[in-house]
């Protein structure tokens, strides 16, 4: 299958179907399309929509959050989860004012440069916020490429070099064209080329997917093991850092001695959240989260 006829046919078929998100408007611009791509990652959709739309409310460009404190950051990602994105989409946006004058960078060197941007990040917004071609390469392209193009079942649960320019290959040389084809191949990973129940029969390459010529069947258990939740630190953190968010100062360590009976958990999560730059302490016997107020005494 050459690189032209499967980028048309999966980018005609996203032209039909694509899901109508907002990041994906034509008028949302880079700052708005760089909070998405961090929100998404290991959040699903649906809990992504209303905590994109109140954080850009609250700070619709760089320079406003680079303005607030890292507190208020975490206070506003709320339950999304692995909240260290939301200090480093704060110091990405302080970096964005300091290097570029409050603009999203177009350059994608520029963008691996800035704190929290990864491989997948900085190409996702040089694609998406500035129609460049870019091979943007998540678990979904990766599983849509390694079955329509290589003819295996599943592509492994890690990004390779390999995978980045199998997925290059595939994009149309006309930039535009790439942006769109780039989008197109996420999606069809997301909505029809599952893990588990592929919906072979809607694919637009389904005629000539390697995958299904060579008869295999996709895996019966998941490529890597789901993370167990309950009962885990990072359950434990999450109910500190709940308790810290919804505070309006300094917390005593006796109230967040009660959201966990298990000692050793509860002080070794607590460690994680400071060593994370989460929390700091206040004094011998409070915590607050990072930056939320005047600058922590120095103990001593």
């Amino acid at each position: 299958m050459t690189e032209s006829t499967f980028a048309g046919q999966v980018s005609r078929w996203y032209e039909r179907n694509a899901r109508d998100l907002p990041w994906r408007e034509p008028e949302i611009g880079p700052w708005a399309i760089l909070v998405s791509e961090v929100m998404l990652q290991q959040t699903p959709v649906v809990r992504v929509l209303p905590a994109w739309q109140a954080w850009l409310a609250r700070w619709p460009t760089p320079a406003a959050l680079a303005q607030d404190s890292p507190a208020e950051a975490i206070r506003m990602w709320g339950r999304l989860g692995y909240p260290r994105r939301a200090v480093r989409l704060r110091d990405c946006a302080v970096a964005i004012v300091e290097r570029h004058g409050g603009q999203v960078p177009d350059r994608l060197d520029q963008l691996l440069a800035l704190p929290g941007v990864g491989t997948y990040t900085a190409r996702a917004v040089a694609a998406f916020a500035f129609g460049q071609r870019h091979p943007v390469v998540d678990t979904n392209v990766r599983r849509v490429v390694c079955r329509a193009i290589a003819g295996e079942p599943d592509a492994g649960p890690a990004t390779r070099p390999a995978d980045l320019v199998a997925t290059e290959e595939l994009l149309p040389v006309d930039p535009a064209a790439a942006a769109l084809a780039s989008a197109a191949i996420m999606e069809l990973g997301a909505m029809i080329c599952t893990a588990r129940s592929p919906r072979c029969a809607a694919c637009p390459v389904e005629a000539s997917c390697a995958w299904r010529a060579s008869g295999q069947v996709a895996p019966a258990g998941p490529t890597r093991r789901p993370q167990r939740y309950a009962g885990t630190d990072r359950q434990v953190r999450g109910l500190l850092l709940g308790v810290l968010q919804e505070a309006t100062g300094p917390v005593p360590h006796q109230r967040l001695d009660q959201v966990w009976a298990d000692e050793v958990q509860r002080t070794r999560a607590l460690a994680g959240l400071i060593t994370d730059g989460l929390v700091e302490p206040v004094g011998e016997a409070s915590f607050r989260l990072i930056g939320d107020g005047p600058p922590a005494p120095v103990p001593g």
